[in-house]
């Protein structure tokens, strides 16, 4: 089996933002507090213990146990909750949507890096205690990007309307969601297992958030992990006196376009609005707009005066929502909490967030990448050795792969760079033959030395074209097996659902991840099962 390493920046699935900043590039440093290494936690641990109150951790653990109360949490979750009362305990963060039964494998990437996080951090700094936490962005309202998920290249949808927060949407519907998926896993001790968390999850609970919870439960409540809904109004009241000033000052817009202009050399992940929050209720989400000293609620009749919203805020601070500027403030206001563990295109909006949170004097997170994973079985390992090939190999663009493999399975010179070189040498001479006489024979030399090139270039094209006939079925082996690994030329990570490797290996996929994923490290991890 190959042995070779990936890291993140050299496999050529991260944008050229993550890239530099798991460079640690200078142009980036004023865009976040600390790298995410284990002597940076030291400061962030202080620090974080200087800002945040005793009343915020009472109020989040008197929350977390009331959501909890209907939950079958084990001892080392409620003993982690129990901790977070204690002012040398803090929390790592991930968060994810309510995807339908997981979504994506890095839904469980992002947990397990949370929670081996924790652990590394207990081994290294033994006076504290650290808490992994699952965040589920229950406010959301984009149901079109969670309500399926992918079974062996079958994607199974629920199909139904959502205008509101999806975590307050109802189950109903799911039943029939269950039938197409029992259809498809067929029969067998882990076909029944999966079905019967999907039918305890999604069949026996009232709304999404309730079945999400009791889903990341079951899968990790061994591990102590805590899973937070922040759509409380316990929780909200944290939040009020940054909602007002929102309102009022309207900071964040000003703030987030301060730091925008530092990354425009990238493409900037999310643009502020002039008010980052929206009203929520049951079956409403929609953006709060500023217009002629009135707040309007977009798409609706609803509007206020100041001093009506004002009002709205103090007695239902539960109908403000943040939206993706102002939920990691949030976030940070209602956990004490040192790093935030999420993807590139999360970690790309964190990014624009520093100078925001400065004007709160809320301690900013440290930003770690998430672990990634290839999943791979021994067959294919064995395929992969016969085919000659590395895992770099496979992380190439296919047409590369297959150029490169034809290059070396060819006993001739598919490269025709010397005899480039040499036409370019011979032109070159001619061309100083050519300034020594008028302007249009040094036109004439100059259009023959591209039609010489581009012959040239057009034989090299045939000339491989024709070595991939001769090596077709080898080559076609090699694009096949990229094409197990890399579903749609994307990463498997981030379009299977865990489900289909549960089918096959059973319990072994979760007991890999914890024993092989290291969250500080910047390498994607291989696992064969």
């Amino acid at each position: 089996m190959p042995t070779d390493c990936i890291s993140y920046q050299n496999s050529g699935y991260f944008t050229p933002l993550m890239v530099d900043y798991l460079k640690q590039k200078d142009n980036l440093k004023p865009l976040y507090h600390r790298f995410p290494t284990l002597q940076n936690f030291e400061a962030q641990i202080t620090e974080k213990q200087q800002n945040f109150s005793q009343h915020n951790r009472n109020v989040l653990v008197n929350a977390l146990l009331g959501q909890y109360k209907n939950v079958d949490a084990s001892p080392y979750t409620l003993e982690n909750i129990q901790l977070l009362t204690q002012g040398t305990t803090f929390t790592v963060t991930t968060g994810h949507q309510l995807n339908l039964f997981t979504g994506p494998l890095y839904f469980l990437y992002k947990i397990v890096s949370a929670i081996n996080l924790a652990k590394e951090l207990k081994a290294a700094y033994p006076t504290y205690d650290f808490v992994p936490v699952y965040w589920m962005a229950t406010e959301d309202h984009d149901f079109e990007e969670i309500n399926y998920f992918t079974f062996r290249d079958k994607k199974i949808r629920w199909n139904r309307e959502s205008t509101g927060p999806v975590g307050r949407l109802s189950t109903e519907g799911l039943a029939a969601v269950l039938e197409v998926f029992i259809q498809e896993l067929g029969p067998g001790i882990n076909a029944k297992w999966l079905t019967t968390l999907f039918e305890n999850a999604y069949l026996k609970h009232e709304n999404l958030a309730d079945a999400t919870l009791y889903l990341a439960n079951e899968l990790f409540k061994d591990y102590g992990l805590v899973i937070i809904d922040g759509d409380k109004p316990e929780l909200k009241k944290l939040l009020a006196p940054y909602a007002k000033e929102e309102l009022l000052q309207q900071t964040s817009h000003s703030k987030v376009a301060e730091t925008t202009a530092l990354l425009k050399n990238y493409n900037v992940q999310v643009n502020p609005r002039d008010i980052n929050l929206f009203y929520i209720e049951d079956n409403l989400r929609e953006r709060i707009i500023l217009q002629d000293n009135t707040y309007y609620i977009n798409n609706t009749q609803l509007k206020f005066s100041e001093s009506e919203i004002m009002s709205e805020l103090e007695n239902h601070p539960e109908k403000f929502s943040p939206n993706v500027i102002m939920r990691p403030l949030y976030q940070e206001v209602i956990l004490p909490n040192l790093a935030y563990i999420g993807g590139g295109g999360e970690l790309a909006y964190w990014l624009e967030l520093k100078s925001f949170f400065d004007s709160q004097n809320v301690t900013f997170p440290m930003l770690l990448m998430r672990n990634s994973v290839l999943l791979a079985t021994e067959k294919q390992v064995s395929k992969l050795d016969k085919l000659g090939l590395t895992w770099a190999d496979l992380f190439s663009k296919q047409q590369d792969l297959l150029n490169k493999k034809t290059e070396k399975l060819s006993d001739l010179c598919l490269n025709f760079s010397g005899l480039r070189e040499t036409i370019e040498n011979q032109f070159s001479l001619m061309r100083e033959m050519a300034s020594k006489t008028d302007s249009t024979f040094t036109g004439a030399v100059k259009a023959q030395e591209l039609k010489q090139l581009k012959g040239l270039e057009n034989l090299e094209k045939r000339l491989l074209k024709a070595e991939k006939r001769n090596h077709r079925d080898q080559l076609e082996r090699i694009a096949a097996l990229q094409n197990e690994l890399f579903p749609n030329r994307s990463l498997q990570e981030r379009r299977n659902n865990f489900s289909e490797f549960y089918l096959d290996y059973d319990g072994k996929l979760i007991t890999e991840l914890f024993a092989q994923l290291k969250p500080l490290e910047q390498e994607f991890n291989i696992i064969v099962l």
